[in-house]
């Protein structure tokens, strides 16, 4: 399915799908595969959450009182996930405990994309109209373009996101370029 043609659930639901991937992938990687692999996966993980933060989640939280304790849940998960990955980040695929670590963090990552599709989508999908999805998928990927590049444990809010978020992303975007460069 083209990305454009994706609603917001569709295109979460691929993102997990690929953040799977990379899970897996890592699993039998090694060397500068494995960095790479790494890399890839901290940097969606990333954008995705920051998306989540700043256009599902408030969503979700809007329609009804009963979601608020779901999308709680969800942000609290992430706090964790930003937490782990951030030790993960600093210790680097070589070091002694990261597979133990990772594989922490696997579990962690699949189970909220779990608590996800079975609490937060299908409220999604009974109570907006397919346009609003649509509209709100366009949102995400808005989102995702301008989102940091790293954890940031402690900044799950939308309001958060939008005073913290752009100095963390510019800074993590030069980081990027400049590990590029490095051949890192």
């Amino acid at each position: 399915m083209p990305e454009h043609d994706e609603d917001v659930i569709e295109l979460l639901e691929r993102q997990h799908r690929e953040i799977r991937e990379l899970f897996a992938e890592l699993e039998t990687a090694t060397g500068d595969e494995r960095r790479e692999l790494f890399h890839g996966l901290v940097r969606l993980l990333a954008v995705h959450e920051t998306a989540e933060e700043l256009v599902v989640h408030p969503e979700i939280r809007d329609l009804e009182a009963a979601a608020k304790p779901v999308v709680e849940a969800r942000l609290g998960e992430e706090h964790r996930a930003k937490e782990l990955l951030t030790t993960l980040q600093k210790m680097g695929p070589e070091a002694d405990g990261f597979d133990t670590l990772l594989v922490q963090l696997r579990d962690d990552v699949l189970a909220h994309a779990e608590h996800e599709e079975r609490e937060e989508f299908p409220l999604l999908r009974a109570h907006r109209p397919p346009e609003r999805l649509h509209a709100m998928a366009a949102t995400v990927r808005v989102a995702e373009a301008a989102a940091p590049t790293r954890p940031h444990p402690g900044v799950e809010t939308a309001t958060a996101n939008l005073l913290l978020g752009p100095p963390a992303a510019i800074m993590d975007r030069a980081r990027d370029l400049i590990r590029g460069a490095l051949g890192r």
